[in-house]
């Protein structure tokens, strides 16, 4: 009996336990999935999770109540020995032990890529884990709570009711959106609260934003935004964050205690742990079979897919360098043509070449509002129908019918019932209300 070992629980990951466990008989192969967490997130929604549109939770698949036959260890990877075919595990108790692999599947995903700009690693939070999307969403609602309770003349309410977002690609465009959508709703139940006193800003280092659509439509996405009353900052850079006053290289300063940074994403850095061929950007060297191949030599028992692979796009499309973009899109069909390439690299068949054409791109922008563009885009959709087609498809997307039926819930909910307003501040540090009252010695 063979021992696959899946290393990240991200979309790629979880969908290739999922296959596996359908595809293999249980005495062909033992599957053990490894990821840090107990859950499988799914990122596309962390923007909705940031406005409160979707619960937290239901983003979250897990791992115990979904995969049957998977072991599922909860533990970090610290690195590999290919040669010695095992991996390195430590988990959150400090023990650390080594795991040994017949076939390996690397689905790590990536990290947010950051710069060295004094003061960011500091006051910033990104929008890449369910954690971040919740800090957002308190940080909002605690900001409001504490402006109801202040003068007019307060000159910390200016500080409290700016919100940047640093990176305008879709991560952060959607984010951005989102975060607007929440702070606008609320406006209504705070009535010592103005509209022209919140500040939102966008800030993007290059000329347009979404450069996965055209910049004509990059055009319309900012002026939708601009109507709404956000502020969105092309061709500038941010050159310092501290003391919660970010300073821009046009010379802008925008005083704010919420800096969400979504300046892009890198491979995992873990990877460089683990003796395998990686490019120059990080990223895991892999065939459009998706087994992992050095100049040298192919690695027939160890496989990749996802945001930490660097993978050729056999449609011709993909990143200016050739390879797939590190899309939600390509890493759910890479790894259902991997489940097979394990499959009959076991049963001793021939493995697939990995081949998707780009379908397109769609972006929910806050209530309403969305966009969409197919792969060559010659077809693009604008407004309330691409923002139905952006939850319809991400909802649909959206791992196990038990999770679908809970977003769905949310937004039927959210459309009756009106925004969830409800902070869970006090969640972030559980025991502080009681010690606060505590009898101590």
């Amino acid at each position: 009996m063979k021992s696959v070992v899946i290393l990240g629980g991200g979309e790629a990951g979880f969908t290739i336990a999922r296959g596996l466990e359908k595809k293999l008989k249980p005495t062909e192969a033992k599957i053990t999935l490894v990821d840090k967490r107990s859950h499988n997130v799914y990122q596309p929604f962390l923007a909705e999770v940031a406005s409160g549109a979707i619960d937290a939770r239901h983003v979250q698949v897990p791992f115990h109540q979904h995969l049957k036959r998977t072991d599922v260890v909860c533990a970090k990877v610290t690195g590999a020995s290919p040669d010695a075919k095992e991996v390195y595990l430590e988990n959150k108790d400090g023990d650390a032990w080594t795991l040994p692999y017949d076939i390996l599947v690397v689905t790590l995903g990536a990290v947010t890529k950051t710069f060295p700009t004094p003061g960011i690693a500091e006051n910033a939070v990104g929008l890449k884990s369910v954690e971040e999307a919740v800090c957002i969403r308190n940080k909002i609602i605690d900001n409001f709570n504490r402006v109801s309770s202040m003068y007019k003349d307060n000159p910390r309410r200016k500080k409290l009711l700016t919100f940047v977002v640093v990176g305008g690609g879709f991560s952060g465009a959607e984010g951005f959106a989102e975060m607007y959508d929440l702070a606008t709703d609320m406006l209504k139940h705070y009535p010592t609260i103005d509209a022209d006193e919140l500040s939102f800003h966008l800030i993007e280092a290059s000329d347009h934003i979404m450069p996965e659509i055209p910049q004509a439509e990059s055009a319309w996405v900012i002026e939708q935004l601009e109507k709404r009353g956000a502020h969105v900052r092309l061709n500038t850079f941010v050159t310092s964050a501290e003391d919660g006053v970010v300073k821009t290289s046009a010379g802008d300063e925008f005083p704010t205690e919420l800096i969400v940074w979504a300046a892009g994403s890198l491979a995992n850095p873990v990877l460089k742990e683990m003796g395998l061929p990686l490019d120059e950007r990080g990223r895991l060297c892999c065939r459009t079979d998706m087994r992992v191949e050095s100049p040298t030599r192919i690695y027939d028992d160890v496989f990749g897919c996802g945001d930490c692979t660097r993978i050729e796009d056999a449609s011709g499309g993909g990143l200016p360098d050739g390879t797939c973009a590190p899309t939600a899109q390509h890493a759910m069909r890479q790894a259902k043509v991997l489940v097979e390439n394990v499959v009959n690299t076991i049963r001793g068949g021939k493995v697939e070449t990995y081949y998707h054409a780009n379908a397109g791109c769609v972006a929910g922008l806050g209530f309403g509002l969305g966009i969409f563009a197919s792969g060559k885009k010659k077809l693009i959709v604008k407004g309330p129908l691409a923002w139905l087609a952006h939850r319809g498809y991400h909802g649909l997307a959206l791992p196990t019918w038990e999770r679908k039926l809970r977003v769905f819930g949310d937004w039927t909910g959210g459309f009756v019932l009106g925004r969830d307003m409800t902070p869970t501040v006090e969640g972030m540090e559980p025991r502080r209300f009681f010690q606060e009252f505590a009898v101590r010695p």
